[in-house]
């Protein structure tokens, strides 16, 4: 015990700086993004013990770092193993999505209104989850008969992963965000300080912070601005960036959607993973401890103070990285987002905060609104140019789905794998990695209508929003995309959150 303590000192007294790793000669520069279709294929409680007094966070310092051919960079992201690391799914770091439409705005427009949502960065794994890997290494050491080639760091691997905080690799995440967000946006920015809000838990607020920080760099700020509001989270609190005011969603049988997709396809793609790598150590790893074994790749790159790629990500091939990015896409679909009858309602009320902004009047809502904070103008100002809102995956995929950019993609096959040429660009990956983050813009365009238009960003992704005629540079008109979100402005099913009883 007196070592691990040792280790949780040694790692909160590190001061190691993220510093860009150089990209491979043999890696694309502009890498494929698109995911590819086919049809798929006794421990002890101490360590776990361990695992769990290890939360501890890392404050690193951050900055913003320049170098020519890096694996992470302010503007195109994480690249490293980009047919790996890009399809982790929701715990894939930040990287530039593919566009049909130049991020740019069209010539002869500006941006005069802009509101980031954003994820938080990079982090350890959740305390539960942590534990139950700190488990899964304990069991592999205890009844593992071997460890041939890429399994040979199994043997003496020893599990140093903390909990639910940022890592140095993600709050330099969230510098480059900020640098990423004035950078689009300078012209707006420089004379407009942004108004910033914070979902209440400690990883989200450092996250927004280490944003303002990005941002002041970027703008040769000496210091970062503050964040405006904290919004504390729990279910006794009205809260539009982190869910738990829907009691039918939260633990009712709709909580299990996401799961039951998922476990369906876990039946397909992991039993032909789970013979070879028990067949690799002389293990019984149930399909479970699979899953576990793969997310130990992300989240231990994640936590390398340079973001090296782990060897656990060498444990699994191309393609079954591919279905893991399903299978992990399957639960953002059917446990948040548009695949659950109840995922969109829980993004309304945010929607109906952005309309509120965008069009400079009161909120109007009866869903998840903190009528309180909405009601002071120190707390939810109208008026400003810029915006900023931290965040977490599931909530931003609610948001997603009330807004409803994917409503033209089909509900998602939990037995074939679907790639993003036909999801219309949904995946885990693409929408909430860590540090992912939407933009949604006001431009005013000369020599066109009078009105503004409205533009949606995802991850350098151009929305195309067809549910309000967005033309072919992704614009619709203000008044167009108000109109557009009746679902939103009506409430959504709000009120089969609370079944009668």
């Amino acid at each position: 015990m007196s070592s691990a303590w040792n280790r949780i000192k040694t790692a909160a007294a590190s001061k190691d700086e993220y510093s860009r790793l150089p990209l491979d000669d043999e890696e694309p520069t502009t890498p494929s993004k698109e995911r590819t279709g086919r049809i798929p294929r006794a421990c002890t409680w101490a360590t776990a013990f361990i695992a769990i007094t290890g939360l501890v966070g890392l404050w690193g310092a951050s900055s913003i770092l320049t170098a020519n051919k890096s694996c992470d960079t302010i503007d195109d992201g994480f690249r490293c193993t980009p047919k790996v690391s890009h399809f982790w799914g929701q715990y894939a770091l930040w990287f530039s999505v593919p566009s049909d439409v130049h991020v740019a705005p069209p010539k002869g427009c500006s941006a005069t209104f802009a509101n980031v949502l954003s994820r938080h960065g990079g982090r350890d794994p959740t305390a539960g989850k942590s534990a139950l890997y700190a488990l899964l290494i304990a069991d592999i050491h205890n009844t593992a008969k071997q460890y041939p080639g890429q399994f040979a760091f199994l043997k003496d691997y020893e599990y140093t992963l903390g909990a639910d905080q940022l890592t140095d690799v993600g709050r330099q995440e969230m510098v480059n965000s900020g640098a990423h967000f004035f950078r689009r946006y300078s012209d707006l920015a420089a004379s407009n300080p942004p108004f910033v809000r914070s979902a209440g838990q400690d990883r989200v607020i450092e996250s927004a912070n280490k944003w303002l920080v990005g941002l002041a760099q970027a703008s040769k700020q000496s210091t970062p601005a503050s964040i405006s509001v904290i919004i504390p989270e729990g279910p006794k609190w009205n809260n539009t960036l982190s869910h738990d005011t829907c009691p039918a969603l939260e633990g009712g049988p709709l909580r299990r959607v996401g799961y039951v997709a998922q476990s369906t396809f876990a039946g397909i793609f992991i039993p032909p993973i789970q013979k070879r790598v028990n067949g690799n150590l002389g293990t019984s790893l149930t399909a479970g401890s699979i899953i576990s074994l793969m997310d130990l790749c992300p989240f231990s790159t994640v936590a390398h103070p340079n973001g090296k790629v782990s060897p656990f990500c060498d444990l699994f091939t191309e393609e079954e990285w591919h279905e893991y990015d399903y299978y992990q896409s399957l639960g953002k679909w059917y446990g948040f987002g548009t695949g659950n009858p109840l995922g969109a309602t829980q993004g309304v009320g945010y929607v109906n905060e952005l309309i509120a902004r965008l069009t400079d009047s009161p909120v109007k809502d009866e869903t998840n609104t903190n009528t309180t904070l909405n009601g002071d103008s120190t707390q939810f100002p109208l008026g400003k140019k810029v915006y900023a809102d931290f965040s977490h995956d599931n909530d931003m995929s609610q948001v997603y789905a009330a807004l409803g950019l994917y409503n033209n993609t089909k509900a998602l096959s939990n037995e074939t794998i679907e790639g993003t040429e036909s999801t219309n660009g949904f995946s885990a990956a693409w929408t909430v990695p860590f540090a992912g983050r939407m933009y949604v813009e006001k431009l005013s365009c000369k020599e066109e209508a009078k009105e503004e238009y409205v533009r949606i960003i995802m991850n350098d992704r151009v929305m195309p929003l067809e549910f309000c005629g967005g033309d072919s540079y992704g614009r619709c008109t203000l008044s167009n995309f108000v109109k557009s979100q009746q679902f939103a402005r009506e409430g959504g099913r709000w009120s089969e959150c609370f079944p009668s009883t």
